[in-house]
């Protein structure tokens, strides 16, 4: 089993920055694709981005592409999303997510665990 457990939510103006991390326990987080979903109020969860095992292939929505940048420290078993030049529209409860399988897979939805989420608010 493994758990997920997400922080660095909170509110920022348009434009401004905020980091996420996602701390796993349980089984080490190198086994897993890791990324994030996100959620936004009446939407459904939409992928945000992913990264791989090792080597660190990255998989980004286009509506994040060049804003948000996904990296993962496997000694430390953590997960950080790195999200600047924010928009009201990025405002969601984002969830951490990991996939033993493949990127393809995770894009598509498929995990093994979710977190539980934390909310990113936008102001304009």
């Amino acid at each position: 089993q493994v758990q997920l457990v997400e922080s660095g939510g909170g509110l920022v103006q348009a434009g401004g920055s905020l980091s996420l991390s996602c701390a796993t326990s349980g089984r080490t987080s190198s086994s897993y694709i890791m990324g994030w979903f996100r959620q936004a109020p009446g939407k459904e969860r939409e992928f945000v981005a992913a990264i791989s095992r090792f080597v660190g292939v990255t998989n980004y929505a286009d509506s994040v592409k060049g804003r948000f940048a996904i990296s993962r420290d496997n000694a430390k078993n953590t997960v950080t999303l790195r999200m600047n030049s924010l928009k009201p529209e990025d405002t969601a409860v984002y969830y951490c997510a990991a996939n033993a399988r493949d990127i393809n897979t995770f894009v598509r939805g498929a995990m093994d665990y979710w977190g539980k989420g934390t909310l990113v608010t936008v102001s304009s």
